[in-house]
């Protein structure tokens, strides 16, 4: 049999990559947080960790290990609230990147949050790349973000052109560099404008860079100079610049919900149902 107990203890020492860091998140002894993990694996039959005094890595059995401690743990959880009644509780570390604040996603987490009043929901805004690096880290449970289309395998919600914008009127001078307004790297709107330039051979110089998005738009607005947004995600007041503005495509990008798998399930599971059926909703499709 596996004993829930050791299983939730193997996934808080896989995400955290250490005995010491998982008993103090688990409230345990570290001892007790090892005799978990010999119990586990004694159970499976199969080494799971690979560790040492200075680091703790998963074998490949381990690796496997996490996708059915998961299953596991949201199975027995399903079925307590089935048979008991209980209300989704737990907490979801959701991160979301700096274009949709101002959308419709506060409407899509209010509803969220009725559904689900139990749930503790934190929430960090923040440019897609910086999200993505803590959820490696194990920072952030689910992230809302984008990536540059066709960056890896795991599907995507929706998929849309990047597009050139500035306040209504905007011109550019031919002759000179391109005033280019973005976010600081590791922004994947920057990158793809700069790559596009560079591509084009054309000039560029920065004449704003903010990683808030109502800096970017005051930026804009005030005609210093042109920046980079997916279509659907055109701040309010600015417009996308008239064919013939002579700037290189700066292609696609794809938008993407991405969880740890160690925590997909429970609230972070529902959430994610939450806002891919909303999906349409944030990029302004019928």
């Amino acid at each position: 049999m596996l004993d829930p107990v050791w299983l939730r203890t193997f996934l808080v020492v896989a995400e955290t990559r250490s005995f010491t860091r998982a008993a103090q998140r688990l409230g345990l002894r570290q001892s007790t947080v090892s005799q978990h993990v010999r119990k586990l694996e004694r159970a499976s039959t199969q080494q799971l960790f690979v560790r040492d005094t200075h680091s703790v890595e998963l074998t490949a059995d381990g690796e496997a290990m996490i996708g059915f401690a998961a299953n596991v743990l949201d199975t027995i959880e399903t079925a307590m609230n089935y048979f008991t009644g209980g209300e989704l509780r737990g907490r979801v570390r959701f991160g979301a990147s700096e274009d949709f604040v101002a959308g419709p996603l506060p409407e899509i987490l209010g509803e969220f949050r009725r559904t689900h009043p139990r749930v503790d929901l934190e929430l960090t805004v923040a440019l897609s790349g910086v999200l993505h690096e803590q959820l490696r880290a194990g920072e952030l449970d689910l992230v809302l973000g984008k990536r540059a289309a066709g960056e890896d395998g795991v599907g995507a919600l929706w998929t849309e052109p990047l597009v050139w914008v500035g306040r209504e009127g905007f011109e550019l001078d031919p002759g000179e560099p391109v005033p280019l307004i973005a976010y600081p790297p590791p922004s994947i709107t920057r990158a793809r404008a700069l790559d596009a330039l560079r591509r084009a051979g054309r000039q560029w110089r920065g004449v704003c860079t903010s990683g808030s998005l109502n800096g970017l738009r005051a930026a804009a607005l005030a005609g210093l100079g042109v920046a980079v947004f997916a279509r659907s995600l055109v701040p309010a007041g600015l417009v996308e610049l008239p064919a013939g503005h002579g700037l290189p495509d700066p292609g696609e990008v794809e938008f993407v919900l991405t969880a740890r798998r160690a925590a997909l399930h429970g609230p972070t599971a529902a959430l994610s149902d939450a806002i891919r059926a909303g999906a349409s909703r944030l990029h302004g499709t019928p």
